[in-house]
């Protein structure tokens, strides 16, 4: 199972990163793999809770429907693909740290994140995965440290 995880400090609180990064709306704002997504229904964000949306890897675009699988405010929320072409589960850790948040992104990609492409892709888009998921963290560091509140 190819698994993509990165970690950044965030100089706001945890409660407030953790708010920002579970709201399913705020996800295309910081990750650009990712097209659109919505919450599914108007439930408060907890345990059951899906979301959809449209990502896109190496110029090829999939639809998914994801579940809150687990939800420990303000620690953790892990969200597992329901529906979709890729098998997946994106596992967001929050700690507080000195000064901020280490914020940790761990996507787990049951048929490998090539899979859409074929087996023989699976490290050429991994190791690209992995570079965009460092940019994005990167970036959303940087807006919600100059942008409190974004």
């Amino acid at each position: 199972m190819p698994v993509i995880e990165e970690s950044v400090f965030i100089a706001r609180p945890q409660q407030e990163v953790f708010d920002y990064i579970a709201a399913t709306k705020n996800i295309p704002v910081w990750d650009s793999s990712v097209a659109q997504a919505a919450q599914i229904g108007s439930d408060p964000m907890g345990m059951g809770v899906r979301s959809s949306g449209t990502s896109k890897i190496m110029g090829r675009s999939f639809e998914w429907t994801t579940e809150v699988t687990e939800f420990e405010a303000p620690r953790r929320v892990v969200n597992r693909s329901v529906e979709g072409k890729l098998s997946f589960t994106v596992t967001n850790s929050f700690e507080a740290v000195e000064g901020g948040t280490r914020f940790t992104y761990r996507i787990d990609a049951a048929s490998g994140l090539g899979g859409v492409f074929g087996r023989l892709a699976d490290p050429f888009v991994q190791r690209a995965q992995a570079r965009t998921v460092r940019a994005n963290l990167e970036s959303l560091a940087e807006l919600l440290t100059e942008h409190p509140g974004a």
